[in-house]
């Protein structure tokens, strides 16, 4: 019986801390609807604070802070936004801001570093003078870390500029920020600077940060005003939240300084995947905690097979094709988790040595 277990699926598979956990039990709590949690309110004051942004809103779920995001800034049915064509917002959130909200997507190409061009972002916004039969475009979304791309960060430069390009044309910036805090440390800099030309950010907490639940988005107090009607519509508000709230506060306060841990982790797996006979990784595109590893053309191993001879060592990884799959790390991947792993894809692929699991 293998008693290890890595869990590499996703950074969203952390179980909360025992520190998480005090903090639940022990967390001074109200009726947030109302606007009376005090846990609630000490963490969206926090989070205001840290993205330099006057206000903030505790939400379920970072699909649901994306869709209230888009929705406060396209007020009006009919409105388009323009965003990456591999974004996670246009792929992985049910096409919400659609069904719900009536706003229409138009897709740019995301580059493989995450970025659209410029000057295609530019060449997607509408004429005015065609709206009689065009959407009315009023929104520009970015992601960053980029998650389809390997997690590639974003500069500050960059999200000036498309920054500046939606304040030329009168347009609002939002930011799907689920990993901006690997962003910022992978770049060096304050979250908040890296934030700065955006409207609203989303700001997952229980990816890398490792909380149970939830998410806060930031912005303008106007736009935080208008994003609480909107939860409540959606069926967000909830009443002693502070329980869940003080788990994500201990995620902000001990786990942001981790995540450079994470990238090391990140960089040596995948530079020891990289040398096994069978497997492929871009090393340059692993910027931050995600890897996409790509099995051989001509491999007799399928990424089916694969996933099931792991799972024999306790190993778990996300399929996404017949010849891809991805890895995430997070916290409560240790630095001894690193080269078990990779003895375990060197037994299964090649026959290796193999490292004990108990």
């Amino acid at each position: 019986m293998v008693m290890r277990r890595v869990d590499l699926r996703s950074d969203t598979v952390t179980k909360p801390t025992e520190t998480m956990r005090a903090a639940m039990a022990a967390a001074e709590v109200d009726d947030d609807v109302l606007g009376n949690d005090p846990t609630a309110l000490r963490l969206e004051t926090e989070m205001a604070k840290m993205m330099g942004k006057e206000a903030a809103l505790f939400v379920p779920s970072g699909t649901m802070g994306n869709l209230i995001s888009v929705l406060v800034h396209c007020d009006v049915r009919g409105s388009e936004v323009i965003l990456g064509d591999i974004s996670h917002i246009h792929i992985y959130e049910n096409g919400g801001i659609s069904t719900i909200g009536g706003v229409h997507p138009r897709t740019v190409k995301n580059n493989e570093d995450g970025t659209m061009d410029i000057d295609l972002i530019e060449a997607a916004i509408r004429d005015p003078r065609g709206e009689l039969v065009y959407p009315t475009t009023r929104l520009i979304c970015l992601e960053n870390s980029h998650a389809n791309t390997g997690g590639r960060c974003l500069s500050i430069e960059y999200t000036d500029k498309v920054g500046e390009l939606a304040k030329k044309h009168g347009l609002k910036l939002h930011i799907d920020g689920a990993r901006i805090f690997n962003a910022a440390v992978a770049l060096g800099v304050p979250v908040s600077r890296l934030v700065q030309a955006a409207d609203s950010v989303s700001v997952c907490l229980s990816k890398g940060l490792g909380a149970p639940v939830g998410t806060v988005v930031v912005g303008s107090q106007s736009f935080i005003s208008k994003a609480r009607r909107l939860r409540k519509t959606l069926g967000g508000g909830m009443r002693q939240v502070g329980i869940i709230c003080a788990a994500a506060f201990v995620g902000v306060q001990e786990n942001v300084g981790k995540l450079e841990g994470d990238h090391r982790n990140a960089k040596a797996l995948a530079d020891g995947l990289n040398k096994i006979k069978g497997l492929r990784v871009d090393i340059a595109s692993v910027e931050t905690n995600i890897i996409y590893i790509d099995i051989v053309e001509g491999s007799k191993m399928t990424v089916e097979k694969l996933c099931k001879k792991l799972e024999e060592h306790g190993i778990f990884v996300m399929p996404e094709s017949s010849s891809r799959f991805r890895i995430v790390l997070h916290h409560q991947i240790s630095a001894s988790d690193v080269p078990y792993t990779l003895s375990c894809f060197q037994k299964i692929l090649n026959g290796g040595p193999e490292e004990n699991g108990n």
